[in-house]
């Protein structure tokens, strides 16, 4: 479902609630002229909580004559929970969780000194936060070579990222692979970062860059595709 440029088929978007197996919460499914909606493998498009249901209805009442999948954020993000995350559940933790190995905040620039400073300024807190929240204490080295993390930090972190349920799985997968940075996603996922911020740690040496050498559209439409994924990851975790 949702090929591109797909001609809209439907008048009427509702929410009903779908009775709930035992021992599972109440979920919440999206109807099209009262008939299920089907994911592209074919599942039902039904979520754990109302206000998400209702926005993701809202994104395909919005759309017009065709339906513009890239204008329908939430109900992608469902999507890739209920067909993706949910069926491997645990291997894709397992994946999310190996951005730890070679995390962004974990390497340093050597020069010039301003930038160093930057980078602490705002990527030491974080990993300050790592340690104490998560039971991992990451090791931070100058440059661009590979630095073993202990053991310890890897398996906190892996703890940590299993933790979570397929849809915020599927948030963290989102901000991790557009930050760079599991510790940056966790922290999102986990309220000690809004969007906003994610962005700014996340980008800390683009942004340097450019208030050096000003901006060319190629890096300006780069950051607000960025700005733009991970502060829909945010709002499908608000709605849930």
């Amino acid at each position: 479902m949702l090929k591109p440029e797909m001609k809209r088929f439907y008048r009427d978007v509702t929410v009903a609630p779908v009775a709930p197996d035992k021992g599972e919460g109440e979920v919440f499914q999206v109807l099209l002229d009262g008939r299920q909606v089907k994911t592209p493998i074919a599942h039902a498009l039904a979520v754990p909580s109302q206000p998400l249901a209702e926005a993701v209805a809202a994104e395909w009442q919005a759309q017009g004559e065709k339906i513009h999948p890239a204008s329908m954020p939430q109900t992608q993000l469902a999507f890739t929970a209920i067909d993706r995350i949910a069926p491997q559940q645990a291997e894709v933790a397992d994946r999310i969780a190996r951005y730890g190995d070679t995390d962004l905040l974990c390497y340093r620039a050597t020069a010039p000194a301003d930038l160093v400073q930057r980078q602490a300024e705002s990527w030491d807190p974080l990993l300050a936060w790592a340690a104490d929240d998560l039971g991992a204490e990451l090791v931070v080295t100058d440059g661009i070579v590979p630095v073993v993390q202990p053991a310890p930090a890897r398996d906190a972190l892996t703890q940590a990222v299993r933790a979570h349920d397929a849809y915020r799985l599927t948030a963290l997968a989102a901000v991790v692979q557009a930050a760079g940075s599991l510790v940056i996603g966790l922290a999102l996922v986990r309220g000690r970062l809004d969007a906003a911020a994610a962005v700014a740690a996340s980008q800390l040496d683009d942004t340097y860059q450019i208030e050096k050498w000003g901006a060319d559209k190629e890096a300006e439409d780069r950051l607000h595709a960025l700005e733009g994924e991970i502060a829909q990851a945010e709002t499908f975790l608000r709605l849930l």
